[in-house]
């Protein structure tokens, strides 16, 4: 009793109905087995890709971390310039009490930053270092090797291991 429908995928004697796969031939095997070798390859290598992509997303992302105060600490030294101005124009007044006070508030303003990984670069005495140091002038002087720093003019400041702002400094030559 067949209405004339047959199921598309049974079986029929001249073999397997549509959708269903047969062991290739032997001739092929060496080739299915190359594109096995060629795959896992692949794989093997997409997830060294991976893996190292991932060791770079974490090392940039602790990099911003460490650097993000950056912007603003810049932002900052303006005002610490003007603080420090501010401590130099009270002790040329004499107002030792209030010297004392705003040293307090300086020493706290410099802590704060150097907890965030903001310093002051060395300048005085130290040999001139074009990374650290832009150098204004050159002042003779007989007391200090050629090319250190024997001014101050605006201390420089470091995140990190990166220069904020360099030291602008007037650097010493051998007197004429």
């Amino acid at each position: 009793m067949s209405d004339g429908n047959q199921n598309p995928d049974a079986t029929t004697p001249d073999g397997p109905g549509p959708g269903v796969e047969t062991a290739p031939p032997v001739g092929d095997l060496a080739e299915v087995q190359r594109q096995r070798d060629d795959y896992l390859d692949q794989l093997q290598r997409a997830r060294a890709e991976f893996s190292n992509y991932q060791k770079r997303s974490r090392t940039q992302a602790e990099a911003d971390r460490a650097y993000a105060v950056g912007d603003l600490a810049g932002d900052l030294l303006a005002v610490i310039d003007d603080f420090e101005r501010a401590m130099e124009a009270a002790r040329a007044s004499g107002a030792s009490s209030i010297v004392e006070g705003l040293e307090i508030i300086d020493k706290q303003f410099l802590a704060v930053l150097a907890k965030h990984g903001v310093t002051r670069i060395a300048a005085i005495g130290q040999p001139f270092d074009p990374n650290r140091h832009e150098a204004l002038f050159q002042q003779p002087d007989a007391h200090h090797p050629e090319g250190t720093v024997v001014t101050e003019l605006n201390k420089g400041y470091m995140i990190r291991d990166r220069v904020l702002r360099p030291s602008k400094v007037g650097v010493s030559i051998k007197p004429a």
